[in-house]
C-alpha cells in the first residue's frame, strides 16, 4: 500500500511540475535575445558576428529554469511537507520533462529554423531573426537541479525532525 501511494504522489508531482514547462517555454520565447541574421541572396550571415545573442538565449533559458525550478521545489515542499521518495522522484522527472517541454515549445513558437526559406522570403540585404536553439543540452538539467536543491534545503531547514533517542542506560 505505501508503495502505491508513493507512486501516485510521484506521478502527480511529475505531472504538475511538467506543466510548468509551458510557462518556462513562453518566458524563454519572450525574454531570450534574438540572433539577427542577414542575407545577401546567396548565403545567411550573422548581422553582428561578435554579438552574444546566441549564448544569451541559452543563458536566459538557464536562468529562467533555475528560477522556475526553485519555485517548483519550494511550492512542492509547502504542499507536501512530509516528503517522501515519490515526491523527490516526481520532482526530478517532472523537472526534466518541463525543461524538454520548454525547449521544444520555444523552438516551435519561435522564429523558423528553415533559414534558407526565411532568407528567400525576406529578400537580399534584409535582417531577420534566427531560430531559438539550445546548443548545450546540459542546460536542460538546470530546472531539476534547482528544484531538488531548494526542496532539500527546505526539508533540511523546515522539515520534521526525528525524535531524539532515549538516553542510554548503563554504566
Amino acid at each position: 500500500m505505501p508503495v502505491r501511494r508513493e507512486a501516485r504522489e510521484a506521478a502527480l508531482a511529475a505531472l504538475a511540475v511538467t506543466a510548468l514547462g509551458v510557462l518556462l517555454g513562453l518566458l524563454w520565447l519572450w525574454l531570450a535575445p534574438r540572433v539577427p541574421l542577414v542575407t545577401n541572396g546567396e548565403a545567411v550571415y550573422l548581422k553582428n558576428p561578435e554579438g552574444e545573442e546566441a549564448i544569451g538565449a541559452e543563458g536566459t533559458f538557464v536562468l529562467l529554469s533555475l528560477a522556475v525550478g526553485a519555485v517548483a521545489g519550494a511550492v512542492l515542499f509547502l504542499c507536501r511537507r512530509q516528503g517522501g521518495v515519490g515526491l523527490v522522484v516526481g520532482l526530478t522527472v517532472g523537472g526534466l520533462l518541463a525543461s524538454v517541454v520548454a525547449w521544444r515549445l520555444g523552438v516551435w513558437l519561435g522564429p523558423t529554423a528553415d533559414l534558407a526559406a526565411h532568407a528567400k522570403e525576406v529578400g537580399a540585404g534584409n535582417t531577420f531573426d534566427g531560430p531559438l536553439k539550445l546548443q548545450a543540452k546540459g542546460v536542460l538539467l538546470a530546472f531539476p537541479f534547482a528544484a531538488l536543491a531548494v526542496h532539500l534545503l527546505c526539508t533540511a531547514i523546515f522539515g520534521e525532525r526525528d525524535p531524539e533517542p532515549p538516553p542510554a542506560s548503563g554504566w
